[in-house]
């Protein structure tokens, strides 16, 4: 049994300053029961900061199995949980594949092991990533792993039969698949970067914003017609926006997510043909990003997820035609989303709370995680301050990489302390007053 717990004067969503008492790993009272039942727990001061629900991110790149010198489930969980996530969702393209059932337990006994945050695996939609036949879906659904969400993510299931099939499979256990909306054969294979103003003055190849909505109309149909559930990762354009709001007037199971990235950087960032900046999709233009904020603050994007993108430096420091495309997100995605939106008023700290931890447990099909903060609830918590202004420095990102496209920037509000069910789980962090 873990130790009790008392954390004092927080504000619960930036409500009223309260005590909240931890025991056995959930919440076990608040206020002035949680200080009279207190006893000799340990105590934790929290005067100023915000007490939210633990953060959940549906996409996360860890790259472990293949890629540990990128990054490994131990380092990512790290990077999580000093970002203030206590659960996050491993996409598949891993070498190998997360495409069995063999696969996906791996994953999850390596995220168990590390134990920073709760790691949930996200399996392939089709084997290899291939694009042609369905991966064991079921079976890995019915592993230890419980896999509920699917994604070919860094490749669109292009193929509408496959993504059909697909969709009626996952139906019978409310599975959801995850779909890297970009039509391959308008993006084309050498596309870098948004195809508009910018690209053609820089003379980099382009993808279009029809390449994003016409593969999530596409699925709307398809999601329409299986009865079953599409989530669109990564929404980058106001064409994917307004092809959303289609979709779910018209009452099909879709869901949506937004990066931090992408409510924040524009396409004029590549001007100095930085390879940090390159990403996939691409960063898009200013009313892309006006158009993304307004989405996500009426409900039209249901989630933020950070797509986080670990890269060594062999495969980011290139000429920005050749180098991968990704960029970290875990450390950053609250800071960002808070400066751009609650610090400016646009967002409330239950809408935040929401988008980034209630709506991702729920759609990932979490039942323990996004819970609200109530007596009786599990303690995935985290502490955040509002007033601090961090300047992200790439060389103290917990993550193995660094190719943070935040670099030098000072952001509004910080992360102080991830629980995961009462245990402090990362180190206040060094922050300006």
């Amino acid at each position: 049994m873990s130790a009790d717990l008392l954390i004092t004067g927080a504000r619960p969503l930036g409500g009223q300053a309260t005590d909240v008492l931890v025991r056995d790993g959930a919440i076990a009272a608040l206020g002035a029961d949680a200080t009279s039942d207190a006893g000799g727990a340990e105590r934790v001061a929290a005067d100023g900061l915000v007490l939210l629900p633990g953060l959940v991110d549906l996409h996360t790149h860890l790259r472990e199995p293949g890629r540990e010198d990128a990054e490994t489930i131990s380092t990512g969980s790290l990077a999580a949980a000093a970002g203030g996530y206590t659960a996050i969702l491993a996409m598949a393209n891993t070498e190998p594949v997360t495409d069995t059932a063999e696969a996906a337990e791996r994953i999850l006994d390596l995220g168990a092991h590390t134990g920073a945050v709760d790691v949930h695996p996200i399996g392939a939609v089709t084997k290899g990533l291939a694009g042609a036949e369905l991966a064991e879906l079921g079976l890995m659904h019915r592993s230890r792993a419980r896999v509920r969400v699917f994604s070919d993510d860094g490749r669109c299931v292009h193929d509408s039969r496959v993504m059909r099939r697909a969709l009626e499979y996952v139906r019978a256990f409310d599975g959801v698949i995850s779909q890297h909306a970009q039509d391959p054969g308008l993006a084309g294979p050498e596309a870098c970067c948004h195809e508009g103003e910018v690209s053609g003055r820089l003379g980099l190849p382009g993808w279009p914003a029809v390449a994003e909505s016409a593969i999530i109309a596409r699925d709307a149909e398809l999601a329409l017609h299986t009865g079953s559930r599409v989530h669109v990762a990564h929404v980058s354009t106001a064409e994917g926006v307004e092809a959303v709001r289609w979709a779910k007037r018209r009452g099909a199971r879709l869901t949506a997510e937004v990066t931090p990235h992408h409510l924040l950087l524009t396409t004029d960032l590549l001007t100095g043909y930085d390879p940090v900046y390159k990403v996939n999709p691409p960063l898009r233009t200013a009313e892309d990003v006006e158009a993304l904020r307004d989405a996500l603050l009426d409900g039209t994007i249901d989630a933020v997820a950070t797509d986080h993108a670990p890269h060594a430096r062999h495969d980011k420091e290139h000429a920005f035609v050749d180098a991968a495309f990704g960029v970290l997100g875990l450390e950053t995605a609250f800071a960002v989303v808070h400066d751009a939106l609650v610090a400016t008023g646009r967002m409330s700290w239950a809408d935040l709370a929401d988008r980034m931890s209630t709506t991702p447990a729920r759609i990932a099909g979490l039942a323990d995680q996004g819970r609200p903060i109530g007596v009786g609830e599990p303690a995935n918590l985290v502490l955040v301050d509002p007033a601090a202004r961090v300047t992200v420095d790439a060389a103290t990102s917990r993550s193995m990489s660094s190719n943070t496209p935040f670099a030098g920037r000072t952001l509004t509000g910080a992360v102080r302390t991830t629980f995961l069910r009462g245990r402090a789980t990362t180190a206040d962090r060094e922050v300006s007053a």
